[in-house]
């Protein structure tokens, strides 16, 4: 007996695509921008980016707008300082000894450096001032206590 597909049939379907859920491994082609609009990242041009979802390889706020997508998807979030690079810390403004700068560096105030953490890992900082002694260090993400807008296009769940 042949199957009837009325358009009841396909809505029901249609709701049974697969959705994102928490593990997959998704592919997404993004932009992100400020509140005033500033574009700081997107993977146009580039190929699409791919991450575990719910395993902390992206923020939060990012990684908690992928649950129940369906492929070909696109949504704007909105993601609160907190749940995107956190809030700026005191404790991120650094006070290092101007001893252990190479000699001949030339180091001026908004100059981007990269320190070594104890575990080797990369540190991105920003010189705040060169003082007689010390460099003042800013080692807080440049987006943090930023709200964030993403444009997101859910482009393959692998």
């Amino acid at each position: 007996m042949p199957e009837n597909n009325s358009p009841a049939d396909n809505k029901i379907k249609n709701k049974n695509m697969k959705q994102v859920k928490e593990g997959d491994v998704v592919k997404v082609h993004y932009t992100g921008k400020l509140v005033n609009g500033e574009q700081f990242d997107s993977s146009t041009g580039r190929e699409p980016l791919e991450f575990t979802v719910g395993a902390g390889q992206m923020i939060k706020g990012f990684d908690d707008a992928m649950p129940g997508m369906s492929l070909g998807e696109k949504k704007t979030i909105n993601i609160a300082a907190e749940n995107a690079y956190g809030e700026r810390s005191e404790e991120a403004i650094i006070e290092f000894p101007k001893e252990n700068v190479p000699a001949d560096m030339v180091l001026e105030p908004g100059m981007p450096l990269t320190l070594s953490n104890q575990a080797g890992q990369p540190v991105p900082v920003i010189v705040v001032e060169v003082k007689e002694e010390v460099i003042i260090l800013d080692a807080n993400h440049f987006l943090a206590g930023q709200e964030l807008i993403f444009d997101i296009e859910l482009v393959e769940i692998l």
